[in-house]
């Protein structure tokens, strides 16, 4: 499915919307150059999943952890945001605790530059969402498989 975005809040909005579908296990890779909207995304999934918490992107902690206190799915415990950006190795995921995220079934996981992680993805099941910057300063966002 492709949509179309003009306006941060209609960014954040389309998050809300793709969160309503989301369960416990489902990994999201978030693909887009830098100042695409990926962090912004990621606060419209947040806000749909009842996190009240501030979301700012793991740019240099790599992995933040937000606890889901009241849930619509009572199946979401945590939403965790990876941001491999500044990654050097896999391993530095792996030494911080990543593996006991990724897919479970109380997690929902967002990735921000996931082809940086390749191999510890490689036998999950993904949500892949491009968000490609137009000249019209508006957004595309495609979401693969469709939800």
């Amino acid at each position: 499915m492709i949509y179309t975005t003009k306006t941060t809040e209609e960014m954040i909005a389309l998050g809300e919307k793709i969160a309503s579908k989301l369960n416990g296990g489902d990994i999201i890779l978030l693909q887009g150059e830098l100042g695409a909207g990926k962090t912004t995304m990621s606060k419209g999934i947040a806000k749909g999943l009842s996190i009240t918490d501030e979301i700012v992107s793991p740019t240099f902690t790599l992995m933040n952890v937000y606890n889901v206190v009241e849930s619509q799915k009572s199946n979401v415990k945590s939403l965790v945001h990876i941001d491999t950006y500044r990654l050097e190795s896999e391993e530095n995921l792996i030494e911080i605790g990543v593996e006991d995220y990724l897919g479970e079934p109380d997690v929902v996981t967002i990735i921000e530059w996931p082809e940086k992680i390749k191999d510890l993805i490689s036998n999950k099941k993904t949500i892949e969402i491009s968000i490609v910057k137009q000249d019209d300063n508006s957004r595309e966002i495609t979401i693969t498989p469709d939800i």
